[in-house]
């Protein structure tokens, strides 16, 4: 007896900026991406109805998994998700139940992405610097964009762990001068001065405002794309400064990361931003800040780091979640 057509299953990815949705179909894999905008929608299940009224499809999915740029609380707690950059919330049991879906997965974003490491090939990334991966070895990853997503993944016999964190709060720290007076300017205007506050879309904006005090000018660009682009083509001084205070701290925040989990498997950097600098960023001082530890820095110019270069590697990591064996 031939077996049931089974129903595509919903995939989305849910940051700050953008609503990315797709299908996973049995037979052509993952299809029909979308990006909608999170700001025209009031809530995630508003956009995932949009989505799917989009499609005209023939039956609707049963089963979908998100991941979110939020703390996802652990099962059998309260359900309810808060994103950090995005006035939206929302209680898992009521998502699923509007969208008249069996299964709903929902993970952290960068979890996601965690568990899409093993899945990405040579073509998806961009090797920066030296350094080769250890074997079984824990890989970290990082992404700034709108906010700052930190994960890793930790390899087992059956398969591995990926890591729900929110390491992109901690506490980052200044390496010269220049960078302490960038940082004792965000200290006035926000107290606590996250890694998120400088390695992140508004974070561009932060330094590029701080370098403008220091040096009693106005801000040079008022969005990250303006002093990306400024700062890119050599436009704007400030700008150019901006860019490559942020690579260059991004680089301390890798490695601090690489050595809290032992991260022989190398360092993944993900996200919106960095993709966007192109060859520049190879060209800026992200590598020799990571190595630069002292007497650890042996130890990191051992460890490989690598751009991702994949559209959507959160929906790699997604499709495990919903094995069509299952």
């Amino acid at each position: 007896m031939a077996r049931p057509a089974q129903t595509p299953k919903l995939l989305a990815d849910i940051g700050g900026t953008n609503a990315r949705f797709a299908l996973l179909d049995k037979d052509s894999g993952i299809v029909h991406f979308q990006t909608l905008t999170s700001g025209d929608y009031p809530d995630l299940g508003t956009a995932a109805v949009a989505y799917l009224e989009s499609l005209s499809l023939a039956a609707s999915p049963r089963e979908a998994a998100f991941a979110v740029a939020a703390p996802v609380p652990l099962r059998g707690m309260d359900d309810s998700v808060t994103f950090t950059n995005r006035a939206w919330s929302l209680s898992i049991a009521e998502v699923k139940k509007r969208l008249a879906l069996t299964r709903l997965e929902v993970v952290n974003d960068f979890t996601a992405i965690a568990l899409a490491l093993a899945h990405l090939g040579e073509h998806d990334l961009d090797q920066v610097g030296d350094g080769r991966e250890e074997k079984d070895g824990v890989k970290a990853v990082l992404g700034p964009g709108t906010g700052l997503g930190i994960s890793g993944f930790v390899p087992s016999s059956s398969g591995g762990v990926p890591l729900a964190s929110e390491g992109g709060h901690v506490t980052i720290a200044a390496t010269n001068n220049r960078e302490s007076l960038v940082l004792g300017i965000l200290r006035e205007k926000f107290g606590h001065v996250s890694a998120e506050r400088m390695l992140s879309g508004q974070g561009l904006v932060n330094i590029a405002g701080a370098l403008a005090k220091i040096e009693n000018k106005s801000t040079p660009a008022e969005t990250p794309d303006d002093i990306t682009r400024d700062g890119l083509s050599g436009e704007c001084r400030l700008c150019a400064e901006t860019l490559q205070m942020f690579c260059s701290m991004l680089g301390t925040v890798a490695a601090d990361l690489a050595l809290t989990l032992g991260a022989r498997g190398g360092v993944y950097i993900a996200g919106g931003i960095v993709p966007r600098l192109g060859p520049m960023f190879a060209d800026t001082l992200f590598r020799a800040r990571f190595e630069d530890k002292g007497r650890y820095s042996d130890y990191l110019s051992n460890i490989p780091t690598w751009v991702i270069t994949h559209d959507t590697p959160a929906f790699l990591g997604l499709k495990a979640f919903l094995s069509w064996d299952t």
